[in-house]
């Protein structure tokens, strides 16, 4: 028997809680609800099992900015997705959201496919981040003396292996693997294989984005197709270059959080790498090649 995700929703308007209950129950989903951000915080101590959380912002006596901050100040509770709710989606707003811990929006009103689009994507970021700190922990090697290395690759697990293996020159391997993993598949996925936003947008909605990326690969004008990654260790700067084939994209769209992006189902990697795993992201030209660095002290 599959067990069913478990879904925290807290509202204190009834008549949004109930159209949440009927999307996600008629989705599959397991449901809890909460009418005010303290019940929240208590159903969440009787569900320890809670894989996302689904919160209004505006709510009392504690809204959901507070709710937020004890839930990520928690070490029980800190990994669990948090899409927050919102019927203004101001862009000072989602800053603070995302800073405090946010990674999903829902702007209302919304529609059921937006909405359980959303709870998809969080279940499976949840889901990959879960399993990168895991993994990346089996990958311990003695890296701190690597100076300068090269390498290429051409699928997606390829590009999981060589995150793993690269986040460990790291100080912080957990923080690193996120951003590497991310610009690593953009390589792929936008570069090499031409994805573009548009199409990523549709083919997760559908569920069929790795279907589509294993197929172009297969391609025979992408058969030969590779992405490239350096690492060089330069005194206190740690330095990853990545570089593919592709015809570059408009980056500058994506070095920050957007509130017209924010209820995508995606495209936030490029900014939370910046914002998360790096001291500093930059692109050059086209955008086919991506310059990471960061900072470390002489202590580390």
């Amino acid at each position: 028997m599959t067990t069913k995700h478990k879904i925290l929703i807290v509202d204190d308007e009834e008549f949004n809680l109930d159209i949440m209950k009927e999307y996600l129950i008629g989705a599959g989903y397991e449901v809890i609800s909460a009418e005010n951000g303290n019940l929240g915080l208590a159903r969440l101590e009787e569900h320890h099992d809670t894989e996302v959380i689904i919160l209004d912002r505006m709510m009392s006596p504690i809204d959901g900015m507070g709710m937020l901050k004890k839930v990520k100040s928690d070490v029980r509770f800190c990994d669990i997705p948090v899409i927050m709710q919102t019927a203004s989606a101001l862009n000072e707003q989602v800053i603070e959201g995302i800073k405090a811990g946010v990674y999903y929006y829902l702007t209302k009103p919304y529609g059921e496919e937006i909405f359980l689009s959303i709870v998809k994507a969080a279940l499976a970021d949840a889901k990959n981040k879960k399993q990168l700190k895991e993994d990346v922990t089996k990958h311990k090697l003695v890296l701190g003396m690597m100076e300068r290395a090269s390498f290429h690759f051409r699928t997606l697990e390829e590009a999981k292996n060589l995150a793993y293996f690269i986040a460990n020159c790291f100080p912080d391997p957990e923080t690193t693997i996120y951003g590497l993993n991310e610009l690593l598949i953009n390589a792929i996925e936008h570069g090499n294989l031409g994805i573009t936003y548009s199409d990523k947008t549709k083919l997760l909605m559908e569920g069929t984005w790795r279907n589509e990326v294993e197929r172009r690969l297969n391609l025979p004008e992408n058969l030969t197709k590779l992405a490239y990654l350096s690492f060089e260790h330069l005194g206190n700067t740690l330095k990853v270059t990545i570089k593919d084939q592709g015809n570059g994209f408009d980056w500058k769209n994506y070095l920050e959080i957007s509130a017209e992006r924010i209820t995508d189902p995606h495209g936030r990697g490029i900014a939370m790498s910046k914002m998360m795993s790096f001291t500093s992201v930059d692109f050059v030209g086209n955008g086919n090649e991506v310059i990471c660095k960061v900072e470390v002290s002489d202590k580390q």
